[in-house]
C-alpha cells in the first residue's frame, strides 16, 4: 500500500501524540485506557477532518482551484477546518449549513459559527432538513465559476475515497506509535459520523492484519445503516488504494447513545464531557466524542469492555463547540 503517490498538504508538523489516561482508567475500575489526541491536529482547533483535508485540498490545488466549497451542520467542525485550509491556503471558502434540527443556526452564535466569521468566510448558505446538499453545492459552485473562479466541492465531512486515506494513514500511525510504547491495543474506539474517519481507520487496520476490534459509536442514523455507509466507503477506498477491502463483518457502529438525535444532547454525554474534563483535563464535543465517550464509559462500567482490554481512544475534536453548549453542559451536576 502506497499512500506517497497521493498528492498531500501537511497541517501537521508530526504524529498527534497517545496517552495514557490514568484517572479515568482508575476511576472507572476496568480497562486500560488510552486516548489518540487527534484534538491537537493543525489548522484553526484542530480535529479529525484535518488528516481527510491534507488530501482533498492538495486535489484542489492541482485542479487549479480558488474556492472550497463544502457542507455541514450548524457548528460544523469540518466547515471549520475547511476554511481554516482555505486560509492557509490563500482560497475562498463558502458553506453550505444543513438545519438537520429546525432553527438550530443562529448568525450570531459563539463556537463554530463565531470562527467562520473571525476567518473571513466568503459566504454562508443556510438550508433546511432533506435538502439535496450535493445540488445546493453545485449552485455555489456555479455561481464562482460565473465570476471567472474556479470551485471545489468537498462533501460534508470531507468523506469520500480520497478523504478517507486520512485515516488510512492515522491507523499506520497509530500501530507505530503502539510499537514505541510496547503497548499493544486489543480495541479501538471511534466516534462514527460522515463515515470517512471509521472507514479509513478499518481499510488501514486491515490492510496491516491488525488482529484487534474496531468499535464505532454512531452519532447519528441507526447500527444497521451506519454500518452499511461505513463499509461501503470502506470497499471504495480500499479499491482506491488497490487493497483488499475489509469484511462487512468488521464494522460495528453502535447506537445506543445517540439520543433524541444528532447533535441533541443526552445525559450521558454531559457526563462523560465533564468526567474526561475532570479526571484528565482532555476537553471532548457535545456532538461527537461526547457521545462517544458515553458509550466508552458505559461498556466499561458494564464489563461490555473487558477490565483485562488495553482500549485507544481516538479523540477526533470538536472542543470549539464547548461554548454554543454552555448551558447544557454547566446545568448538570459532575458525574465522575
Amino acid at each position: 500500500m502506497d499512500l506517497a503517490r497521493f498528492p498531500r498538504r501537511r497541517y501537521t508538523a508530526g504524529p498527534t501524540p497517545i496517552e495514557a489516561m490514568l484517572h479515568l482508567t482508575r476511576q472507572l475500575g476496568g480497562a486500560e485506557l488510552w486516548v489518540k489526541r487527534d484534538d491537537l491536529l493543525g489548522l484553526a482547533g484542530g480535529g479529525n477532518k484535518t488528516r481527510k483535508l491534507e488530501f482533498l485540498v492538495a486535489e484542489a490545488l492541482a485542479q487549479g482551484a480558488d474556492t472550497l466549497i463544502t457542507v455541514g451542520a450548524p457548528q460544523s467542525n469540518h466547515c471549520r477546518l475547511t476554511l481554516a485550509a482555505a486560509v492557509r491556503e490563500g482560497l475562498r471558502c463558502r458553506l453550505v449549513i444543513e438545519e438537520r434540527v429546525a432553527g438550530s443556526y443562529a448568525a450570531d452564535a459563539l463556537g463554530n459559527n463565531l470562527l467562520f466569521d473571525l476567518m473571513g468566510v466568503d459566504k454562508i448558505t443556510v438550508v433546511p432538513a432533506g435538502t439535496d446538499l450535493a445540488a445546493a453545492m453545485q449552485l455555489e459552485a456555479d455561481a464562482v465559476h460565473a465570476d471567472g473562479r474556479k470551485a471545489y466541492i468537498i462533501p460534508g465531512g470531507g468523506s469520500t475515497p480520497l478523504g478517507a486515506l486520512g485515516y488510512v494513514a492515522c491507523a499506520l500511525e497509530v500501530l507505530a506509535q503502539s510499537f514505541d510504547h510496547g503497548v499493544a491495543f486489543d480495541r479501538i474506539v471511534v466516534a462514527s459520523g460522515s463515515a470517512g474517519t471509521h472507514a479509513g481507520l478499518l481499510v488501514g487496520l486491515t490492510s496491516a492484519s491488525w488482529d484487534g476490534t474496531l468499535t464505532g459509536i454512531n452519532v447519528r442514523r441507526p447500527q444497521a445503516e451506519q454500518e452499511g455507509n461505513v463499509h461501503a466507503l470502506a470497499v471504495t477506498t480500499a479499491n482506491l488504494l488497490g487493497v483488499q477491502a475489509p469484511a462487512r463483518a468488521a464494522v460495528t457502529a453502535l447506537d445506543r447513545w445517540v439520543g433524541p438525535g444528532y447533535s441533541l444532547p443526552t445525559p450521558e454525554m454531559v457526563a462523560a464531557v465533564r468526567l474526561f474534563a475532570s479526571s484528565e483535563g482532555v476537553l471532548l464535543d457535545p456532538v461527537y466524542t461526547g457521545k462517544a465517550a458515553a458509550g466508552l464509559v458505559d461498556m466499561v462500567r458494564s464489563g461490555e469492555i473487558g477490565a483485562g482490554e488495553r482500549v485507544l481512544f481516538v479523540h477526533t475534536g470538536g472542543s470549539p463547540v464547548l461554548q454554543a453548549y454552555a448551558g447544557v453542559l454547566l446545568a448538570a451536576p459532575s458525574q465522575a
